[in-house]
């Protein structure tokens, strides 16, 4: 029985290649910006992720800490003027490999948004925020933790996409950048 239970517990802690459990970014009072979770058998239903949220703010928002550990998992976080960034791991799972994920979104973050890292400008750079997030990190796997190559991937200019996979935003900003250079001529 002792042999079998010291195997199941050697068999936990395995090294994986799904570190990160979710990351998001809440606002000043506690609501999500943006979030993403990446383990299929926690946090699964919206209820629950946004519960979790209430309660991990609800635990840093006041704390001077970077780490706090919270219903099985390890969350490092940074607060920025009116936001907090958090990137969560399993309880086991090493802080500083959370933290260098931590560093690599808020340094994105704040590159893609020329320093400016602020609620309402978020909100109104949402898809590259969006995408920063999916150059960081792809179903739990740790893709990159380098800012300046998460930006450059992130940044992508409206010419080098094709028209069918431009937003609505961008194909307007296009139109008025076009209707503004034939008047100037």
């Amino acid at each position: 029985m002792v042999h079998k239970k010291i195997a199941m517990e050697g068999s936990l802690f395995e090294p994986t290649l799904y570190i990160v459990k979710g990351m998001c970014i809440l606002d000043n009072d506690g609501n999500r910006i943006l979030a993403k979770y990446y383990d299929p058998n926690t946090l699964t239903t919206a209820k629950e992720q946004k519960a979790f949220e209430k309660n991990l703010f609800n635990k840093t928002h006041r704390a001077n800490a970077e780490i706090i550990m919270l219903d099985g998992f390890t969350c490092v976080y940074k607060n920025n003027v009116d936001l907090y960034f958090y990137v969560m791991g399993s309880s086991h799972e090493n802080e500083l490999i959370l933290q260098s994920v931590l560093n690599a979104l808020y340094e994105s973050v704040s590159i893609l948004l020329r320093r400016n890292v602020e609620k309402r400008i978020i909100l109104d750079n949402l898809d590259a925020v969006m995408l920063a997030f999916d150059e960081i990190c792809d179903g739990g796997v740790i893709l990159d933790s380098d800012p300046t190559s998460i930006v450059s991937r992130t940044a992508l200019r409206t010419e080098d996409v094709p028209l069918g996979e431009q937003t609505v935003a961008q194909v307007l900003q296009s139109a008025k950048e076009q209707l503004k250079w034939s008047l100037l001529k």
